[in-house]
């Protein structure tokens, strides 16, 4: 097939754009330039690839009809995403994120559709016979998208509550998976040789059932690891129907999404100290009598006030911050911005503490303090900040629970051991916010910083809560 050069140098442009973008996105502080240039890219190829593919009738002429469906589509497809863009909160990003993977896997199965219907039209067959390398792309393509599809769908449900957030466990789930992955690959090896609709249609239907088994035995304390993995998934299944649709720009998009979505899940699992293949065999959860999973709320604790908090903060040198999904659901981040102010004014320094997998998806918590404008020079990353808790005055923990867990480092029994955490405990004041006693975080275990002599309990909604230590600051 002729390529324009006047378009591949377009495409060209477009796969810099999107590697500028990823390298923007890499730091809060350029994640607006990165962003602004993935828009940029994104423009460029669609207008690319508009001009190159317009719809024409027999005597070369646009044909306007089909043309008008294009742009009508595209309008209704950029009107949800600007009423959605609005509407969502920052706590349903994860969510969001998830619908949005569910869509990109949803698109590569039905390009595969319509190309292995109409293989003629994608410039893909031969004497009525599929090309052989492009059965190797539509198989691969449309399982990969279906598996990202089914698998982004239940992930939105966990997230959003819908389904409970604890693994799901089937009987013999591991011989359930394996058999099924094995079958789709040798379907798809199968359909080499063989380009029965009943084939194609197979690999699909047993790719949607594959990302659903997949995904439901996953416990919540894994889902940032799964959700940077589905984007990976996104990202190859884009490439490959890029090569099926002779598109340079879907190739290097999908194998740049591909590519750094892998290096985002290998990061996460390091932070957890788990290795992808534990995470997608059962997730944390998945053996419920692990130990520390009882809340021990007999224990002895102390309870703090708005005002004890403040007093505290107020005579301390440095306090660190340390937020999770808490801090997210109250939507506290901008009055903790305001806390901060308010605790600069009394000389007190304040850093902000950050756990790779805290909150619901990689980077949640940055986003939110971005948010609220809180300055980027003060938030730190675990492996920089850590070894300061033992010269701080005051660890204070907003909505977090298992990223601070000391059961991590000494329960060998525990679903964390071996996670990397924050030595809260050895601040000389814990204060801690959680709404009450009784619950325990997304992985179902006990906090013995709780219960810990240094360590003040502060029950309530954590912006209210926050609300409060702010009127007793002044």
């Amino acid at each position: 097939m002729a390529v324009n050069p006047w378009a591949a140098l377009a495409y060209l442009v477009a796969g810099v754009c999107f590697i500028l973008a990823l390298r923007g996105l890499s730091s809060p502080s350029t994640s607006q330039r990165g962003n602004r240039n993935g828009m940029i890219g994104m423009t460029i190829a669609v207008v690319t690839t508009l001009i190159v593919h317009a719809p024409r009738v027999d005597t070369g002429a646009i044909d306007l009809v089909a043309a008008a469906e294009i742009l009508i589509a595209i309008g209704i497809g950029a009107a949800i995403g600007i009423v959605t863009a609005r509407r969502i909160q920052m706590t349903d990003m994860p969510q969001l994120v998830a619908a949005f993977h569910s869509l990109v896997g949803l698109a590569a199965v039905l390009v595969g559709m319509a190309a292995y219907l109409n293989p003629e039209a994608f410039d893909i067959a031969e004497g009525g016979q599929i090309l052989l390398q492009s059965r190797v792309e539509l198989g691969l393509g449309v399982a990969i998208g279906a598996i990202t599809f089914s698998g982004s769908v239940i992930a939105f449900a966990k997230l959003n509550g819908n389904m409970s957030g604890k693994p799901i466990l089937l009987p013999a789930r591991h011989l359930i998976n394996l058999g099924t992955l094995a079958a789709i690959l040798g379907l798809v090896g199968y359909f080499l040789t063989d380009q029965s609709a009943w084939v194609f249609f197979t690999i699909t239907i047993l790719s949607f059932v594959i990302g659903f088994l997949l995904i439901i035995p996953i416990g919540g304390a894994d889902m940032p690891v799964v959700v940077s993995m589905l984007n990976s998934y996104s990202g190859w299944a884009a490439a490959a129907m890029g090569f099926t649709l002779h598109n340079t720009a879907m190739i290097i998009t999908g194998a740049l999404v591909g590519s750094s979505g892998a290096i985002l899940s290998y990061i996460m699992c390091n932070a957890m100290n788990r290795s992808f293949i534990s995470v997608i065999a059962g997730g944390f959860g998945a053996d419920a009598g692990a130990g520390g999973g009882a809340a021990k709320e007999q224990r002895p604790w102390k309870r703090g006030s708005a005002e004890d908090a403040a007093f505290l903060m107020g005579q301390a040198e440095q306090v660190i911050i340390v937020p999770g999904y808490g801090m997210a659901v109250a939507q506290a981040q901008h009055v903790l911005r305001e806390m901060t102010d308010k605790l600069k004014e009394h000389g007190v320094k304040v850093k902000f503490a950050i756990h790779p997998v805290a909150g619901r998806m990689p980077g949640h918590m940055n986003v939110l303090l971005a948010e609220a404008s809180v300055p980027y020079d003060e938030v730190f990353e675990l492996e920089d900040i850590n070894s300061e808790f033992a010269q701080t005055d005051v660890a204070f923990i907003i909505g977090a629970n298992d990223v601070v867990n000391p059961a991590a480092k000494t329960d060998k029994g525990s679903p964390i051991y071996g996670m990397p955490v924050f030595d809260v405990e050895k601040a000389k004041t814990v204060l801690f916010i959680k709404r009450s006693m009784g619950g325990v975080g997304y992985a179902g275990v006990d906090n013995d910083v709780f219960y810990m002599d240094n360590t003040m309990m502060l029950l309530a909604d954590a912006k209210k809560m926050v609300e409060e230590i702010v009127k007793s600051l002044d």
